[in-house]
This record gives structure tokens, sequence and C-alpha cells, in this order.
């Protein structure tokens, strides 16, 4: 009895040792999803789009601002007012606009990206479950070292997963 308990304490530690950890580079994966290229690049097109009408209200606000600079002098006190309060209100309105549109693209990011990154969650479990990873740590989220001789790439596997995921 006394063996059989010796023995268990000695391969008790090894069993420690035998457990299998994994890291991966999730913006690499990411980045090679065809999703995400299509999804990055809606949103960077619907950005281009709000930026542009962002400039033109601008840039029609500056033209009235500096016409208005050039007649002010040959105008009544009430007509100044006026146009001093249209001026206003169109530098609210593009300060509105500007805010609308941040809040809509966050929301677009979060709506096109959540499917793509339960996704890649997805895979990460499925590699970890089937090659028995106590964990899969990512090199994206700051981790300042892993030792390679420890722990396996499984960068590669992950993405192999998600191609059988589609």
């Amino acid at each position: 009895m006394k063996k059989l308990l010796l023995a268990l304490m000695l391969i008790a530690p090894m069993s420690m040792f035998a457990q299998k950890f994994g890291h991966i580079n999730s913006q690499e994966i990411m980045q090679a999803m065809p999703e995400f290229i299509k999804a990055s690049g809606d949103i960077k097109a619907k950005a281009t789009q709000f930026e542009n009408d962002l400039k033109a209200m601008q840039d029609e606000l500056q033209r009235k601002s500096d016409e208005y600079d050039k007649t002010k002098s040959t105008m009544n006190a009430t007509k100044q007012k006026e146009t001093e309060q249209s001026l206003q209100q169109m530098y609210q309105k593009i300060q509105q606009t500007y805010q609308d549109n941040q809040q809509t693209l966050a929301k677009e990011q979060q709506d096109k990206m959540q499917p793509i990154t339960t996704k890649l969650v997805n895979a990460i479990n499925n590699v970890g479950k089937a090659g028995g990873y106590v964990y899969i740590m990512d090199l994206g989220a700051g981790i300042p070292y892993i030792s390679t001789t420890l722990s396996e790439d499984v960068t590669a596997k992950v993405k192999a997963e998600l191609n059988k995921l589609k």
C-alpha cells in the first residue's frame, strides 16, 4: 500500500506537466477571414461617405460665413442677427450630424463584428476541446511572453477550424 501511495505521489506531479497550452494571434486570424475583410470594407465605405457629407456641410457653412462677412456691413441689424442665427444653426447641425454618424458607425461595427468574433471564439473552443488544451491564450491581448516550448501555436489549427465552420 505504501508503494502504491509513493508511486501515485511521484506520478501526480508529472501529470501536472502534461497539461497542454496553446496560443494564437487573433488579429492575424481575423484579418484573414473573408467576412472580416468585407465588414471592414463596408464600415470604411460608410465612414468615408459620412466624412464626405460632413465636408460638404462644412464647406457650405464656410461659404455662407464668408458671404456674410463680405455683406455684413450693408445689412441692417435684423438681417445680421437672422444670418448669424442661421450660421449658428448650421454649425449645430454639423455637430449633431457628426455625433449621429459616430454612433451609427459604432453600432454598425458592433453589429457586423459580433458574429465574426463569435465564430472565431467557437473555432478556438473547438480546437481547445479537440486538442485537449487547458488554455489557449491570445497574443493580441497583450501577453508579453509565452514560452514556445511549453505552449503550442495553434493559429493554423484555428484557421483550419474556421474553414470547417463555413
